[in-house]
């Protein structure tokens, strides 16, 4: 199970992610509502990495060489031991690349709702890899909040369309 919370941990849709990218949006968002929204969000899913990173620690805290390898956690004891390194399932290492900022408020806010429902299709994918209670109400948790998130991020949406569209130019 810890190779398969890696997802979480360090790939595309990551909490890392996650916050790397809402974090780095939230300075060319055209409201201060809106800006607070990212810096409260990013930093929500920069304590969520922490919670993912915690799972994964326990479940190899103690776990022989040998059931490591097993469990095709082979590579990355060779490399990082039983440390938690940012990297996904497959062990990718974590990239920038993962993440967008374009500087257009309505792109980045869809960018935003799409990353929410790829964290919540993957949490309800690793809540089917395992029959733990406590890590799936932890992941089932985890999936909430990027629901919650899903739907912040569509009022900002809204709110931002409405500025844009309240905006008048005129030429000469």
């Amino acid at each position: 199970m810890a190779k398969f919370l890696m997802a979480q941990y360090g790939g595309p849709d990551s909490e890392l992610s996650a916050s790397v990218r809402y974090l780095t949006q939230r300075y060319t968002m055209p409201t201060d509502k809106t800006k607070g929204l990212l810096t409260d969000i990013g930093t929500e899913e920069m304590a969520h990495w922490e919670i993912i990173a915690t799972m994964i620690y326990k479940l190899v805290k103690g776990v022989s060489v040998k059931q490591l390898r097993e469990a095709g956690l082979g590579a990355h004891f060779a490399q990082h031991d039983r440390a938690v390194y940012p990297a996904d399932a497959a062990g990718v290492p974590w990239t920038a690349a993962y993440i967008q900022a374009t500087g257009d408020p309505i792109t980045d806010l869809h960018e935003d709702m799409a990353a929410e429902q790829k964290a919540r299709t993957t949490y309800e994918h690793l809540i089917q890899l395992t029959d733990d209670p406590g890590i799936k109400d932890t992941l089932r948790f985890l999936r909430e909040r990027e629901v919650v998130h899903f739907q912040r991020f569509g009022e900002a949406l809204n709110d931002i369309q409405e500025l844009m569209d309240s905006k008048k130019l005129y030429s000469t």
